[in-house]
């Protein structure tokens, strides 16, 4: 499987296997991405991926052929 370089919000990056789950991703770069129900629902964790946004306690690292993904979080004005 393919590695993907990821930019994080703080300026640290790290190489993934595409597949691995969001949370694992954060985690080995030492990064935080809050979250809440951990099930998809409540809409805490999510980020935004390339622009597109994804909720990370349910999502893994796109395997398609990308090389690098830059990752923010989102921001709600409700929350």
């Amino acid at each position: 499987m393919s590695e993907v370089l990821i930019h994080w919000p703080d300026g640290s990056s790290c190489l993934v296997a595409g597949g691995t789950d969001w949370l694992e991703a954060a985690s080995r770069a030492g990064y935080d991405i809050p979250t809440g129900c951990l099930g998809g629902s409540c809409g805490a964790c999510e980020i935004d991926v390339n622009g597109e946004t994804v909720r990370a306690c349910i999502a893994t690292v796109p395997s398609e052929a990308i090389s690098e993904i830059r990752v923010e979080l989102v921001s709600d004005p409700f929350w």
